[in-house]
This record gives C-alpha cells, sequence and structure tokens, in this order.
C-alpha cells in the first residue's frame, strides 16, 4: 500500500488481525451514574471506549505496530526512531519489543519522568532532546546518521490504519451511536476513528475535541490547510504538536462533522468526574471528550447515544493527584 491511500474497512480488518496478538481489544462500557447525570440529564446515554487499557498505555500503540510491521528485514535490523512527550515514545518501544526491533527514541525535555521510565522499561534507548522542534530535528539525524526508520506520531497511512482498527472496534461494541467524540491531536486518532465510523454508522456525527491552548486543528479547518503553532499551552500535553500535517489534516476534515476546543479547566473537571464515578485516573487527553460533552455539547447531545474515546492514561499519581487538587481548589 501506498502512504497516500486512503484505508478501507478491509483494510482495517486486515490490520487488526496482523496486531490481535500484540493489542488489546479494549472494552466500551456505559457510563451509568447519578453525578453524570446530574450534569447532562437521565436520558443522555454515554458508551465509553476504554483504550485507556491499551497495552503501553494509549491507542498509539496501534499504530506503531503497523509502522514496524511495514518494515522490511534490512529495514528492521537497523531500527526505528521517534519522537514524544510521552505516549507514542511508549508505543514505540513496546512495538520494537514486541517485534524484536531496536528502538532509539527522542522525548522533549518537558516529559514526564514516568513516561521516560516507562519509555525505557521496554528497552528503548531515550535520548532526551529538547523542545519539539530540537527533537524532530534531532530524530532526523539519528535517521541520517544510523539509517533508522522514523515512525511518526500522526501522520501516515500506518497511523491511520492503526486508528481505524480502533474505530471499527467502537462501532461493533457500541452499537448505533448517534455521536462519537474524539480527542484532537496531530488527528492520527480522529482520522481513522472517523474514517471508520462515517462508513460502519453513516448517521452518526462525529466531533473532534482540542485543547483551547493547541488548537492547530481547529485554525487550520480555518485556513483550509495545515497550520502550525507559535506556542502550546495546555495540561493536555499528549494533545499538543505544534502544528496540523496533510494526511491527518485531510481525512479529519473530510470526517469531522464539528471540531471544538475546551479549555484545561474543564479537562480537570471532567478528570475529576471519570475519577470520582468511573474510578477512571486518566491523563487530561483522555479527557477532552468528557469535557466536550460535560459542555459546549451537553444541550446539543441531550437525549442521544454517545461514544466518547477515552485515549490514554500514562500520567503518574502525583501529577494526577496535583491536576484534582487544582480542580477543586
Amino acid at each position: 500500500m501506498q502512504l497516500e491511500q486512503i484505508p478501507s474497512i478491509e483494510d482495517a480488518r486486515e490490520a487488526a488481525v496482523a496486531i490481535a496478538s500484540f493489542i488489546n481489544k479494549t472494552p466500551v462500557h456505559q457510563w451509568q451514574g447519578s453525578k453524570l447525570a446530574e450534569r447532562i440529564g437521565q436520558n443522555t446515554q454515554v458508551m465509553l471506549k476504554l483504550e485507556l487499557f491499551q497495552r503501553a498505555g494509549s491507542f498509539k500503540t496501534r499504530g506503531a505496530l503497523l509502522g514496524i510491521l511495514a518494515l522490511d528485514e534490512v529495514a528492521r535490523a537497523r531500527g526505528v526512531t521517534a519522537v514524544s512527550a510521552g505516549n507514542h515514545a511508549i508505543a514505540v518501544s513496546y512495538a520494537a519489543q514486541a517485534l524484536g526491533v531496536d528502538a532509539k527514541v527522542v522525548m522533549q525535555s518537558s516529559a514526564n519522568p514516568a513516561r521516560v521510565a516507562a519509555a525505557k522499561a521496554y528497552g528503548a534507548e531515550v535520548i532526551i532532546g529538547g523542545d519539539g522542534p530540537a527533537c524532530f530535528a534531532l530524530a532526523e539525524k539519528i535517521v541520517a546518521d544510523e539509517g533508522r526508520t522514523f515512525i511518526h506520531p500522526f501522520e501516515g497511512h500506518n497511523v491511520t490504519l492503526g486508528t481505524a482498527t480502533l474505530g471499527i472496534e467502537i462501532c461493533e461494541q457500541a452499537g448505533p451511536l448517534d455521536a462519537l467524540i474524539i480527542p484532537v491531536g496531530g488527528g492520527g486518532l480522529a482520522s481513522g476513528v472517523a474514517l471508520m465510523a462515517k462508513q460502519l454508522m453513516p448517521d452518526c456525527k462525529v466531533y473532534g475535541v482540542e485543547p483551547a491552548g493547541a488548537d492547530s486543528m481547529s485554525r487550520s479547518f480555518a485556513a483550509g490547510e495545515p497550520q502550525r503553532l507559535e506556542k502550546v499551552e495546555t495540561i493536555a500535553d499528549s494533545l499538543g504538536p505544534p502544528m496540523a500535517l496533510p494526511y491527518s489534516f485531510g481525512l479529519c476534515r473530510a470526517h469531522i462533522d464539528q471540531l471544538l476546543t475546551v479549555t484545561d479547566d474543564a479537562i480537570r473537571s471532567a478528570m475529576l468526574l471519570l475519577f470520582d464515578e468511573m474510578k477512571l485516573a486518566v491523563e487530561p487527553a483522555a479527557a477532552a471528550g468528557t469535557a466536550a460533552l460535560l459542555g459546549p455539547l451537553r444541550d446539543e447531545l441531550a437525549g442521544k447515544r454517545v461514544g466518547i474515546i477515552i485515549c490514554g492514561t500514562n500520567i503518574d499519581r502525583k501529577t494526577h493527584a496535583a491536576l484534582m487538587r487544582d480542580d477543586e481548589a
């Protein structure tokens, strides 16, 4: 397959078979609770796709596995590299270990120490490379000097193919949905999930949600082409790449019905509700969809059957507790 191709349902089903032994088919759970009902009403049904239970702690494992599986023996022997503030580095480290490939990942200086430790625990060599642009430059040098393959965090066919496997799962597990809410960073998650949802549940309205301080996709939609941010300011660092890129942008624009943003305070509030009522300790990115339902989408989706992707949980207990205290203050 060429990178420019858009994955079909058949492609996604074949990919799901290819990675089945290396991932968890994460559950969908209907959220029923008095605290949720107080916030959104009694008649709205909420189905959570619990991808936080994925191996390596996030949805990114799917695309990382497919990226490495696509390599020939020569490329595998040379190893892989990646750039990440956390989740993608952990996913690539896990996938490389699972497939017997050497990994050297570049992580931002701002990366949580627990995420750095998680990547190292899967056997990867971790290099702390400064800010985002500096990390990408370092990864490019590693590719040039060592011949490693760069596994992109959110752009390209294999990324979308990986998240398409998640899209098929929620469509089959949740039953018919009126709406599906997907966190958006670089757009890799939304590109595949929305692509499958629009084919398997054509009447389902797809919403993308970004942090207000990392709205590169919203700006790209408005401009009609990928845009770059001068700065990123959000607690949801997993949703904070400084730019959108053509492949994921094109698929998101084609299949997302509405894109909206939520504040960090709204994300904290959603994290607290998920913890209090569902007993889920999620990272901020994974609470973005819930924040959208509790806030800007509450009235629009009242009485509807709504799916939300809970995308990951690579957060340490001290950071989680600190964010909860901030919300309660």
